[in-house]
């Protein structure tokens, strides 16, 4: 039977209450939500863990298009003979990918530390490590993290954008993500639109974190306001250079 994927939806959390209680805690995080304008976040299709998690690895370091592509190939790789829909196709499981031959994965643009990845991903998927989606949804945050590190390639920011835009959890903060810094240092610090960023214009996780005591149980809404200040810095500058 061929996947049906859902449209994006989004998160099952009260985000009205999460704006408001937001500004209510930090006033000047609450002008940035103003500026920035309705919270529109969606989350991607229902995909399993081990699908979900398939993708990052195949996207990672990679342009959307050419990532795309790779995984495109990768999953029309497993497909039916005659079949031209790869995103229609039934999903590879685990053990499809464990028993695929090191060409099929080489043929479809995977570079030999990424083929090495995914391997793994589908035998901790096997043995346990990586839960099933009717599992992952009861466990705490930090459990997610705990199993999902284990994994080759996956690491803790690659678990919070899944934590965010797959799961919906609505506390998270990646501290190390780039956006999320410069937006930090775009909102709270002296870092200015037109400004050349450079390391010391990015805050340090525990600037951010103490910061972020006002954000709790909403960081995942405040992470995402704080990469709306990047988008708002390049239109600001954009316009200027005009």
């Amino acid at each position: 039977m061929a996947r049906t994927l859902k449209r994006p939806r989004a998160p099952a959390y009260d985000s009205f209450a999460a704006l408001r209680e937001l500004a209510q805690a930090d006033p000047k995080l609450g002008r940035l939500i103003e500026r920035a304008g309705p919270y529109t976040l969606k989350l991607a299709s229902s995909l399993s863990p081990f699908e979900a998690l398939l993708e990052s690895i195949v996207y990672q370091q990679l342009h959307g298009k050419a990532a795309a592509a790779i995984h495109a190939r990768l999953l029309g790789s497993f497909a039916e003979p005659g079949a031209n829909q790869a995103h229609l196709a039934p999903h590879p499981t685990a053990q499809h990918l464990l028993d695929a031959p090191n060409e099929q994965l080489r043929q479809a643009g995977l570079s030999h530390n990424k083929a090495l990845a995914i391997r793994d991903l589908a035998a901790r998927t096997l043995d346990g490590t990586v839960p099933t989606l009717a599992r992952i949804r009861r466990m705490t945050d930090a459990e997610i993290i705990a199993h999902l590190t284990q994994v080759r390639g996956i690491g803790r920011w690659t678990v919070e954008m899944f934590l965010i835009f797959r799961l919906g959890r609505p506390d998270i903060l990646p501290t190390s993500d780039y956006g999320v810094r410069k937006g930090f240092a775009l909102t709270f610090g002296k870092l200015k639109p037109a400004d050349k960023v450079t390391p010391a214009d990015l805050p340090k996780p525990e600037a951010m974190e103490k910061r972020a005591r006002k954000w709790h149980p909403w960081c995942s809404v405040a992470s995402w306001y704080l990469w709306r200040a990047c988008d708002l810095a390049n239109v600001e500058k954009a316009t200027r250079e005009i």
